[in-house]
Formats: C-alpha cells, structure tokens, sequence
C-alpha cells in the first residue's frame, strides 16, 4: 500500500510538465547543469529503494524544480545529519526530507518556500483532539518537541517526558499514559502504513493559544546553500506553482494525511 500511495504522489508531482521557459539564466549549482539533492530515507516524504531508487512527495518537488530549470536531477543517498552537512560543504545543492524552517537554520542555510506543515497530533482511544481535553488526564510527549516547555507549565505532573516516539507509543498502547502530544504527520503515516498504533485516534491538535504549537505549526521546506539566491528563487517558484496547482495537496491526501497539512499559509520561521 505503500508503494502505491508513494508512486501516486510521485506521479503526480514529477511528472508534472515544466513551466514554458528557455532557461537563458541557468541556476548555479554544485556541478553545472545538474541539481545534486541530498536524500535520506523518511517515508512518506522521502522513500528510499533497496536498489537506491527514490521517490516520495519531497524528491518529486526537487524533480520539479530541476525540470522547471533544465536541470538533471541527481539523488544523494545519507544519512539524516549529513544531508544538511552535504548542503554546508557544498556537496550537495538541497536537502529534503520535511525540514522544518527555523531561524536557526536559516542562519547557515538558505530555506525554500515551505512545502506543507508539520502539526502537532494529539493520540488517544477516546478521540481527544484539544488542549483542554488533556487537562486532568496522564499526558506523554517527546524531549525536544517545540511544545515540551508549554505543556509543562500547563500540565504539570500530568506530563511525561519520552526519549523516542517509540517509547511513548508503547505507554499509550499499554494504558499507562491517556493521552499523547506527537507529530500528526509521523504517527499518521505508522498507523496507516506500518500497523502502529492499533486502537489510537490521530487527530490533528486543535487551535489552543496555550499551546503555540498547536496555533501555528512549523513549516516543512527544502534547504539549500546559503547565499545562492538564484536556486532560492528556483526552488520557490516551482513549490509555489505546485501548491497553486493543488499538486502539493493532492500528494499530501493522497499519502493519507488530513488536506489542512498542505495549507502552510505566509512563510514564518520557527524561533
């Protein structure tokens, strides 16, 4: 089911015709003529092949945008963290695989026009899908996540800390947690394509302004070598041709997400 979800998204995107253009400005990239993008495995934005093919929503927009450009698309399978370091060194022209726009990032990168949002899910067997539904409730989420400090001062005792994703779904399954704060687009694409979560309601976090997250959600977008302006410009206006073409939001239903995913609104970059 997978693969066949992927391969519609694929479809859909990559194979979309270039806009009518002579390409008399080529793009500067790392090797002339061709768009090198760092790719590591993250289905369902990034799925990479045991023959080292890829696919997915992301690859097909860089597919796009080389198109768009007279460029050759050229895939460089890593390692997550060397995908970035890849675009730093100057290795590679972009990394894709749902970054989310940060200022901090931006600082050592140029950062695309965003692509789609990666909300905050809220997963329970009764529904649950607000804030306010938590209060009272054993909550679990994860180290790190932007909402982690909110929902302390919100939650107090009610809130566990988990290492992994991973831990926090075996708590959920066995009942020692009500209620769990994870990314929508992770948990939903387990459940549907994985076997995950078995008996778990994934709905997306409803509007709560005690919990920033949950009101604006980051942004996913490609990142690309800082200071080429020229492939920024590329690269948004291929993704802002994609999402006026309803291409992009075709994908993300097509994947099995909530359309309100592809609805990222002005670009904002998380603090």
């Amino acid at each position: 089911m997978k693969k066949l979800l992927i391969s519609a998204a694929f479809v859909a995107l990559g194979l979309t015709p270039a806009m009518a253009q002579d390409c008399a400005t080529p793009v500067p990239t790392v090797e002339p003529g061709k768009l090198t993008v760092a790719i590591y495995d993250y289905p369902p934005f990034n799925i990479v092949g045991a023959d080292g093919s890829v696919s997915g929503i992301d690859p097909s927009i860089a597919e796009a945008v080389a198109k768009d450009n007279c460029l050759e698309f050229v895939a460089a399978v890593m390692d997550p963290a060397a995908t970035v370091q890849a675009v730093i060194a100057g290795k590679a022209d972009i990394a894709i695989g749902s970054w989310n726009r940060t200022v901090k990032r931006s600082e050592v990168l140029g950062i695309g026009a965003p692509t789609y949002l990666d909300p905050m899910g809220i997963l329970s067997k009764d529904g649950t899908d607000t804030i306010e539904g938590m209060i009272g409730k054993k909550v679990g989420t994860v180290t790190g996540y932007l909402w982690v400090e909110q929902m302390q001062a919100l939650l107090g005792d009610n809130l566990s800390l988990y290492p992994t994703a991973v831990a926090l779904a075996q708590d959920l399954a066995a009942g020692r947690i009500d209620v769990a704060a994870d990314g929508y687009n992770y948990a939903a694409y387990a459940q549907k394509n994985a076997g995950a979560y078995e008996g778990i309601q994934i709905k997306l976090a409803q509007p709560d302004e005690r919990i920033s997250a949950s009101v604006k959600a980051p942004q996913a977008g490609f990142l690309y070598t800082k200071g080429n302006d020229t492939l920024g410009a590329a690269i948004d206006a291929t993704v802002e041709r994609l999402k006026a073409e309803g291409i992009i939001g075709k994908a993300i239903v097509d994947a099995g997400y909530d359309p309100r995913v592809a609805e990222t609104g002005e670009a904002w970059l998380v603090e």
